[in-house]
């Protein structure tokens, strides 16, 4: 096996635009918690954001702050905060440092972003339980905090089929919030405004799909820790003009990069999956250290997850259920093998990376027997690393990057 070499990340151009939409997203955030004729709605990130947006609220989503936390490698300061307050620092650290900070007075955001001094202050808060149940807990910390109203939908989890009658339970949810939003926002609930907004999401997730599909393409010209930076407006910007602008541009370059063979590793020599969340505070170190062994790591399930298809402006609140209901965490182990294999087929990978994330068990699907499954299943090689999103007192850097390495050599001898 060679030695690891000096890593270059490559620059995506179209990185300057993304920082600036984020900016004006932040700044208009900020402006609406100024303005008392404004309504700010706090939403969980795969919650029902464009029903918000349609009836006039501007959204803000805590988890994107919790991997802002992660990101700045702030969130392990202010985990023991939470921890001292009677929140474990075995649940979801993206709550745990979110509320830290919050307690100790900090943000990324102030220091992103001059002349914001904190959070946008909520008018009510609104969840989603198909990620997990530490969402709704997490925003009920602040509705305590804040004294505002919170509101959402319980979801189904494990779910193979997805019925009428899971969907049915879903879109009454749906519509039992609308009143209460209608009275908050001051503003009407209007059918047309939501399938625009519904329609441009539809848009937006549609170009993301394409931009994380030019990764077919060998070399593949994106990283997933590139994408993991690159899927911000999808999560904050969707039902959005801006949002689907931006992905044109980035699609563009991304093709341009494939169509003339140009790769984000250069000398591509393996292709892998990552399953689980990222692990904020080290993209960078991560990114590196795969490129030094001309290792691509191309395909995820994390950035998949903002690919809504069911999408369909004709029948917003029944498409809006399913599209929020399909996604991957959502799903039962049977649907998530075959969503990988699927995808290991189609970006002719040669190999799966299970990221076990110390706090976060609905996205850690290494443990209960998915990697040796799907390794026999299709005769690839899995490894596994232990790590967490936010907390890098649970990552041990040196152990991963071992296991990473006689992985890699695994690969070399495969051949």
């Amino acid at each position: 096996m060679g030695e690891e070499k000096k890593a270059t990340i490559k620059k995506i151009q179209a990185t300057g635009q993304m920082r600036k939409i984020m900016a004006d997203y932040f700044y208009e955030l900020d402006a609406a918690a100024r303005d008392d004729s404004q309504k700010v709605a706090w939403c969980t990130s795969v919650g029902p954001a464009e029903l918000l947006l349609s009836l006039g609220f501007r959204v803000y989503y805590p988890e994107n702050h919790g991997a802002m936390l992660g990101a700045t490698r702030m969130a392990t300061n202010c985990i023991p905060a939470a921890n001292a307050i009677g929140y474990s620092p075995d649940i979801c650290s993206y709550l745990t440092s979110d509320v830290g900070a919050y307690l100790r007075k900090e943000t990324p955001l102030t220091r992103a972003y001059e002349g914001i001094e904190g959070l946008p202050k909520p008018d009510v808060l609104v969840f989603n339980t198909n990620q997990c149940r530490d969402v709704q807990d997490w925003l009920s910390w602040y509705s305590r905090e804040f004294q505002v109203p919170i509101m959402g939908i319980s979801s189904f989890r494990n779910i193979g089929k997805i019925t009428d009658e899971v969907l049915e339970g879903i879109v009454q949810q749906i519509k039992d919030i609308i009143p209460p939003l209608e009275k908050i926002s001051g503003n009407k609930f209007d059918i047309d405004r939501f399938r625009e907004v519904v329609a441009l999401s539809k848009k937006c997730s549609a170009s993301w799909k394409k931009v994380l599909e030019t990764n077919m393409s060998a070399p593949a010209p994106l990283s997933f820790f590139d994408a993991t930076i690159h899927m911000g407006p999808a999560v904050v910007l969707r039902g959005s003009e801006t949002a689907v602008e931006y992905y044109e541009l980035l699609l563009k370059e991304l093709e341009e990069r494939a169509k003339n063979g140009v790769g984000a590793v250069e000398g591509e020599k393996f292709r892998l999956y990552w399953e689980g969340m990222p692990i904020w505070g080290k993209l960078r170190d991560m990114s590196e250290f795969f490129i030094g062994f001309n290792t691509a790591v191309i395909a995820s399930t994390y950035c998949n997850s903002w690919i809504f298809e069911a999408f369909d402006p004709a029948d917003p609140i029944l498409s809006m259920a399913r599209a929020y209901t399909e996604i991957f965490i959502v799903r039962d182990e049977n649907f998530k093998e075959k969503y990988i294999e699927d995808i290991v087929k189609r970006f002719k990978l040669d190999g799966i990376l299970f990221h076990d994330a110390k706090t976060c068990p609905n996205n850690s699907n290494n443990r209960y027997g998915m990697p040796e499954r799907l390794e026999k299943r299709l005769n690839i090689p899995t490894v596994t690393i232990n790590g967490d999103l936010n907390d890098l007192r649970c990552f041990s850097e040196e152990q991963a990057k071992t296991n990473i390495e006689a992985f890699i050599e695994q690969l070399e001898t495969s051949r």
